[in-house]
């Protein structure tokens, strides 16, 4: 066979009469299954059915990664939702052929498999995969608005139900190679130092092909039990996203439930429903998003920066999250405050937190051991990086970091956590001032995904990039913001909880209203709810900070709360009761409100913050507003960030 014709693939025999197929993406870092690469794709099925081998193995020349989905890029070229039928349907002949290869198939999988990379594995008589914990397998296609596309809806559910597949598919779950095994996406595991080549091999040889579904999980996908599953998995699913804003997963809820037995017509219905998901503005705003993640993920690459120690100072909600974060990105945490009793109330939060994420008993002792308390600071002179997360007091920082300046280590990162004291006051007591940074993380941190890399016009460059490192490091997306009152997030937060505040006192709006309007519009929460779940003595200060004068009338409604002790979520009682960490709404207070017209109305000061932080250089473009704005505040993924809805408003509206 001619090599020189494929650019991406690679064919080649051994002496035994099996082919290896290897896809290894020229000038890609990962594999995805681009326009180019299915031609090339076709090409070689062509041969293979006119000159059959003994068997087929297909592999990725990629290290530690498989097929990680379909060509994002290429989505946006899809210029209407005919074009895009008829791509699909044009995949899935190609699958088909694949899967109709008479001879023994296996596929290896080391890494990722998501999306149609999955889909493409589906075709094969046999998986085998590398069991360790870089090896994920799922489909993400609902966090783009659509569904699996390649014929993932139809091959899954009739490999091993729509129980199980469903599920899988509406949470963009990514699960390990054991649970893929346990759910029956897996054939055959391989430990970390056994050879995937010779299991593959012998697979083909000796013509193993997969077990197929349990008569139970075929059950599943004939007509009353798919009823029964279908009416469950749209109301779970309606719990958690709203059908005007999100269709995708209850189109697949609805195709499966009207097709679940019949794969021809699944895959039917694949094309014309993702083609028309493709092209709506739903998955045009998720993919925007999408970008934008990408983008604040490739700060800080490249740098040098391996933080295995953080010391943390301020034990308080923040700082103890914070230091718990850490701890969870494997790193070892001192945690320094005034007095033990300050310490540890946060090391029970972090337990419950390593509890709920780590599982095994040995890795949550494990995660605990990392978390050490340090009354006495003996964790700053050993410490990669620094992190100060003590009260608002602009003398109280300044005197704090004179003394870890003469403590720490000159290669030591220096970050404060303040949220609204200019960087540059702090630091003026330093003898390196331009070696601060901020490090603004947001509650709760370990749902927050955002952190505010925050500057100054003489920072250090190289500090600023080490700090964007270490936010990647702990998985967070690092933006870079310049040092103003409010920084980004903040600042927009302020006007738009303001607004809320001044309609609910001013006009007596319900505050289950004002949250309502909110929600539709596409927020997680509304902003009375938010107040209460950041916590109203947080908020007051927000307001006092950013607001001065003109906000006096509301810090004093939230002050009225705080005096009383009704502080929020963390005290069970704010503008809302909270009772097991849900807030107790009356149901019918939004009656007889337009809900519409009042989120216009709240919006505007959002919007109108948003331009003048761009206007005023605090980030460096519109891709920065919309990306603070979307992993900050929450703002409404789907329409792809506040800047971008301005931009399209008029096609979103419609």
């Amino acid at each position: 066979m001619n090599q020189a014709e494929y650019r991406n693939w690679q064919l080649d025999s051994d002496m035994d009469g099996v082919c290896w197929l290897t896809l290894d993406r020229e000038g890609e870092t990962a594999n995805s299954l681009s326009q180019d690469v299915l031609t090339e794709l076709e090409s070689i099925v062509d041969r293979l059915e006119k000159s059959p081998p003994k068997g087929l193995v297909l592999q990725s020349g990629k290290h530690g990664s498989f097929i990680v989905g379909a060509d994002v890029r290429e989505f946006d070229q899809v210029s209407s939702i005919e074009e895009a039928e008829g791509f699909i349907r044009s995949v899935h002949a190609l699958f088909d052929r694949v899967e109709a290869l008479a001879f023994p198939k296996a596929v290896i999988i080391d890494g990722f498999c998501l999306g149609g990379g999955l889909e493409l594995a589906l075709c094969f008589d046999y998986r085998i995969a590398r069991d360790n914990d870089k090896t994920r397998l799922g489909f993400p296609e609902v966090k783009l608005g659509i569904y699996p596309g390649f014929g993932g809806s139809a091959r899954t559910t009739r490999l091993i139900g729509g129980y199980k597949a469903l599920p899988l598919m509406l949470t963009a779950r990514m699960l390990r190679a054991r649970q893929a095994r346990g759910m029956g996406l897996v054939d055959q595991l391989v430990g970390p130092h056994g050879s995937l080549r010779w299991a593959a091999r012998n697979a083909v040889l000796k013509g193993r092909k997969t077990r197929g579904p349990r008569r139970t999980d075929r059950l599943t996908n004939t007509g009353p039990a798919r009823k029964f599953l279908a009416g469950q998995m749209r109301k779970q699913t309606a719990a958690k996203a709203n059908p005007a804003h999100y269709p995708a997963p209850f189109e697949m809820i609805d195709a499966w439930e009207e097709h679940g037995d019949d794969f021809r017509e699944m895959l039917n219905q694949e094309a014309v429903r993702v083609a028309r998901l493709i092209t709506g503005d739903t998955s045009r705003g998720l993919r925007r998003v999408f970008w934008l993640m990408e983008n604040l993920k490739s700060r800080g690459k490249g740098v040098d920066i391996d933080p295995r120690r953080v010391h943390v100072i301020g034990a308080g909600v923040m700082g103890g999250d914070i230091a718990a974060w850490c701890v969870l990105q494997g790193m070892e945490v001192t945690l320094q405050d005034r007095e033990m009793k300050y310490i540890e109330p946060a090391l029970a939060r972090a337990g419950k937190l390593f509890k709920r994420r780590l599982k095994s008993s040995d890795r949550i002792a494990g995660a605990k051991g990392r978390l050490i308390a340090d009354v006495a600071g003996d964790g700053v002179a050993r410490a990669d990086v620094i992190i100060e997360a003590i009260f608002e007091n602009l003398e109280a920082k300044q005197e704090l970091f004179r003394k870890l300046e003469a403590t720490a280590r000159p290669d030591a990162l220096l970050a404060s956590n303040t949220s609204a004291i200019p960087l540059r006051e702090i630091a003026s007591v330093l003898e390196r001032p331009n070696r601060l940074v901020g490090l603004h993380f947001f509650n709760p941190v370990y749902k927050m995904p955002l952190v505010e890399i925050v500057y100054e016009e003489d920072t250090d460059p190289a500090e600023i990039q080490r700090v964007a490192a270490f936010g990647n490091r702990i998985n967070r997306f690092p933006l870079l913001v310049k040092s103003s009152p409010g920084f980004l997030v903040n600042r927009v937060l302020g006007a738009y909880m303001l607004q809320a505040f001044r309609i609910h006192r001013e006009r007596d709006v319900p505050k289950e209203a004002i949250d309502k309007a909110m929600e539709n519009f596409g927020m997680p929460m509304g902003p009375v709810e938010l107040a209460d779940t950041v916590g109203l003595d947080v908020g007051m200060n927000v307001l006092d900070t950013l607001g001065g004068k003109d906000a006096s009338a509301e810090s004093g409604l939230l002050k009225s709360y705080v005096d009383q002790g009704k502080l929020g979520k963390k005290s069970g009682e704010g503008f809302y009761t909270w009772e097991k960490g849900k807030a107790v709404k009356d149901k019918e207070a939004a009656e007889g409100v337009n809900l519409k017209s009042l989120a216009k109305e709240l919006m505007q000061p959002y919007f109108d913050e948003c331009e003048a932080c761009l206007a005023d250089g605090i980030v460096e473009d519109a891709d920065a507003v919309d990306a603070g704005m979307v992993f900050g505040t929450g703002f409404a993924p789907f329409r792809g960030g506040p800047m971008f809805y301005l931009e399209n408003r008029g096609e979103q509206e419609s």
